[in-house]
């Protein structure tokens, strides 16, 4: 509105016979009222423009005078300019999770997940929720999770897994419907308060549906039962300062494990990872398989071991 304001006025002070310096001063002080002179010879003309462009012009100044104090005074700025940098952060991942709702259940997975060294986007209304998830290393996007403006500003067309961690399962159904519109091949976890929201938010596109009531529920059970089993996997699922790791190693297409048998593999020997269970493009999932299982481009290991040793099984099974 300013810059308009000032071509108007050098365009009218030139058509009145001032040179360009003379159009642009004459502006300048018309439409920030001070005043101080004017230059040319005045006319009738003149005078009738300056009063019409003062009008005009010294609107157009205070009102950008005041939206800009605003914005200092604020913080709008730092906002402003945060929010491009982040989006062009975005638009440069590739493969990223996708996390709506950094409340209790998603703060815990924004901390696994970040920490793992994994893009991550967390969306989320309240900005205090995204301060914590943004200092773990997670890029917050303040907004609503149930807007596909949202999702796509998240980056969800180009993203690998889609996190629903809100706290209403009706919301989580609303995310999973549009995440699943706006992208057909994002892997879909969502999460569930009761057991009836499960059937509907698979219908809805999930993937996976937790029930985090129902897993703590379990892990209690486990801890009373079998103590010393549940302490053996949360040190091998959640403790970063042990050398032992479960991994997932997807084969790829020619690698040097497609068409072999687990057998003629032999990742025990060669890796030192131990292979717990294997998947099948389209499969169920196959725990302890047996030595004789064929290995195809696509089948997924779930292997356990030292990081070295399962980076080993995972370049055989990529090269």
């Amino acid at each position: 509105m300013l810059g308009l304001t000032m071509v108007v006025g050098v365009a009218g002070y030139s058509l009145l016979g001032l040179d360009p310096l003379e159009a642009v001063y004459q502006t300048v002080i018309t439409g920030t009222t001070v005043g101080y002179r004017e230059v040319g010879e005045v006319t009738v003309a003149y005078q009738l423009f300056t009063i019409v462009f003062i009008f005009i012009g010294v609107g157009a100044a205070l009102y950008t005078l005041s939206v800009l104090f605003e914005t200092i005074v604020d913080g709008r700025l730092d906002a402003l300019f945060g929010r491009r940098r982040m989006v062009r952060e975005i638009g440069q991942m590739r493969g990223h999770v996708v996390l709506c709702g950094a409340g209790s259940v998603g703060s815990v997975l924004a901390a696994h997940v970040a920490g793992r060294g994994v893009p991550l986007v967390v969306i989320d209304s309240d900005r205090d929720q995204l301060a914590a998830a943004e200092r773990l290393g997670a890029i917050g996007l303040l907004g609503d999770a149930r807007s596909d403006d949202t999702l796509r500003e998240a980056g969800i067309e180009r993203a690998g897994t889609l996190v629903a961690a809100l706290t209403s399962d009706a919301d989580n159904v609303y995310v999973t419907l549009g995440a699943r519109a706006l992208n057909p091949d994002l892997f879909i976890v969502s999460r569930a308060h009761v057991d009836d929201a499960e059937p509907k938010l698979r219908h809805a596109g999930a993937d996976r549906v937790v029930n985090p009531q129902s897993i703590g529920g379990h892990r209690m059970a486990t801890f009373a039962l079998q103590p010393n089993v549940a302490e053996f996997l949360d040190v091998v699922m959640h403790d970063d300062e042990v050398e032992w790791r479960l991994e997932e190693i997807e084969i790829g297409v020619g690698s040097e494990l497609s068409d072999r048998t687990l057998q003629e593999a032999d990742l025990r020997r060669r890796g030192g990872a131990m292979v717990l269970a294997l998947r099948r493009p389209g499969g169920e999932l196959r725990t302890n398989p047996d030595p004789g299982s064929t290995l195809k481009a696509g089948t997924v290991l779930i292997a356990m071991g030292t990081p070295s040793e399962l980076d080993t099984v995972e370049r055989l099974a990529t090269e």
